[in-house]
């Protein structure tokens, strides 16, 4: 236990929650997976535990994940997952209902953002207040927003991307699509199928993803093997896929990310451009770790491309400068504009 937490900030991702505690730093990171009886709906495990039933549940149990493309699917169970990560950082009670900052995917609709506060406010949160994710990306990448200077920040969770321009504070122009980590491990199961007859889980997905994924034509060239079941025979079935296949399978996703960035970059106002230009396009989220991602946005659009340190914590430590260093006031208006 981390003791009695009075403000937290949130990273609820498609795939991962990460929560971030006042002065202690990223005190929780697990997957945002619940298993649960499937005629009770009686929650059996969240978290780590969960996401080792993925695909493994006997016919009883169901483990889900309760949101899909960066918004909410399953408002219940969403709350009885973040109840119980608020339980471990704050103690089996929580007497004191913590302040919360949690953050939203970029234009997110109006609906979305109420669901997503109303779930923080049952599961224990005195307050909510909703930032952006690319403005708490940036600012837990360390970059200096609150300067008449523009900042790119590219933020690729689980379920979507937020492309952002920022300055001053804010953000100039933003556009948020639905391609994430997830559609990749999607792209790669549907290239199984239709390549080797092999039905493959999410999880067999993930990992080929992290180990051999590749996005542009560099110098990865690794292969591993890969258990499933032969659609034909309906046998367990191993084949050997490569970098270069994965490469084949993500293109059009990764085609597609690089188009709205290019949009984004086109929309932007001159003298914004030339800061870009210089300072290059900061990547966060675990979905930015594909390899050589990096290289292909830079060769598409001709402006230096970098990872953040540790991608995958970039929000949550972002929700944390939040807390750490500007009040958090009782509304939901993007606290940074008290920076000016």
């Amino acid at each position: 236990m981390f003791g009695w937490a009075t403000d937290v900030g949130v990273d609820l991702g498609t795939a991962t929650v990460l929560v971030y505690v006042k002065g202690k730093g990223v005190v929780l990171c697990e997957p945002s997976v619940v298993a649960m009886h499937r005629d009770t709906r009686q929650v059996l495990a969240i978290g780590e535990e969960a996401r080792r039933m993925l695909g493994r549940t006997p016919g009883n149990i169901v483990a889900i994940r309760p949101l899909r493309e960066g918004v909410i699917a399953d408002y219940d169970v969403t709350e009885a997952m973040l109840k119980a990560f608020l339980r471990r950082v704050s103690g089996p009670r929580l007497l004191a209902r913590p302040r919360m900052v949690i953050c939203i995917p970029a234009n997110v609709t109006t609906v979305e953002k109420r669901a997503v506060m109303e779930a923080a406010i049952e599961a224990g949160a005195r307050t909510v207040t909703m930032v952006e994710e690319p403005l708490a990306a940036a600012l837990g990448a360390g970059l200096d927003i609150t300067q008449p200077a523009g900042h790119m920040v590219i933020d690729i969770g689980g379920g979507t991307t937020d492309v952002a321009v920022l300055s001053l504070g804010g953000v100039v122009l933003s556009e948020s699509i639905r391609i994430g980590g997830d559609k990749f491990d999607e792209a790669i199961v549907r290239y199984m199928k239709m390549k080797y007859n092999l039905l493959i889980g999410e999880r067999t997905a993930e990992e080929v993803k992290i180990t051999v994924g590749s996005a542009g034509c560099d110098s990865r060239n690794e292969s591993i093997e890969v258990r499933g079941r032969d659609l034909m025979s309906g046998l367990p079935k191993t084949v050997t896929i490569t970098s270069a296949e994965v490469r084949e399978a993500v293109s059009e996703l990764v085609t597609s990310l690089c188009d709205t960035i290019k949009a984004v970059l086109e929309a932007t106002p001159p003298e914004l451009s030339a800061d870009i230009q210089e300072r290059g396009i900061v990547m966060t989220g675990g979905g930015a770790m594909l390899h050589g991602l990096d290289q292909v946005i830079a060769q598409e659009t001709g402006v230096p491309a970098y990872l953040a340190d540790d991608p995958v914590s970039c929000v949550a430590r972002g929700t944390g400068r939040v807390l750490e260093e500007f009040e958090v006031e009782d509304n939901h208006l993007v606290v940074l504009r008290k920076l000016m």
